[in-house]
């Protein structure tokens, strides 16, 4: 599903492509770097955007939810990622799944998670989920996309605008969900105060 993309400005994604196979590769091969202390840090991965958009307009929330099924979603009340459209007038969303982050994933010394790990963007939890949703709800739209280890599975599809903006990313990594410790709420909640910015709520749903 790679193709071609108008020349638009790179800020923390290059958009001239949309798909970045060997890096989502690279990823998997060594996922033991890009996972310290396991599904927390993917957690921390994804809630890192939602408290940049936080900080960039003063304040914003997300809430964290642990699924029953093992998968984990964010979601947040910013501006949505950003999305253009070409030329023929389709909308194409900034790459943040499916390449890197040119701000840290070549640079690990350039930011760290509240888990005192490196931060290497949001490809990396992409890569190393069975499946990814990511609903995007922007000011001119709103679109989901589906993804399998990174290589997205469906365009974006439209959905319904109901009013708001923001992102929801919900992920599944079951191979993470065993020999990393205990992940508690109480635990996340405490990392995630990290940001002071960011409002976060998290709800933990599966079943004891």
């Amino acid at each position: 599903m790679d193709r071609p993309t108008p020349s638009w400005r790179n800020t923390t994604h290059d958009w001239a492509r949309t798909v970045d196979a060997d890096h989502l590769s690279y990823v998997r091969d060594d996922s033991a770097t890009f996972t310290p202390g396991g599904l927390r840090h993917l957690i921390l991965e994804v809630v890192a955007y939602a408290a940049d958009e936080a900080e960039s307009r003063g304040a914003g929330r997300c809430v964290v939810t642990l699924h029953a099924d093992g998968s984990v979603s964010v979601a947040d009340n910013g501006r949505g990622t950003d999305t253009r459209y070409d030329a023929d007038g389709r909308p194409i969303k900034k790459p943040v799944m499916a390449t890197k982050d040119l701000r840290f994933f070549d640079h690990p010394e350039a930011q760290s998670l509240p888990d005192g790990h490196p931060r290497r963007g949001m490809s990396v939890v992409a890569a190393l989920s069975e499946w990814l949703v990511h609903t995007n709800r922007r000011a001119g739209g709103a679109w989901v996309q589906r993804y399998a280890h990174g290589v997205p599975t469906t365009g974006l599809t439209p959905t319904e605008d109901d009013g708001t903006t923001g992102t929801t990313v919900h992920f599944h990594a079951p191979q993470l969900l065993c020999g990393t410790g205990e992940l508690t709420e109480s635990e996340l909640a405490s990392f995630v105060a990290a940001w002071p910015h960011l409002t976060v709520e998290v709800g933990d749903h599966r079943t004891s």
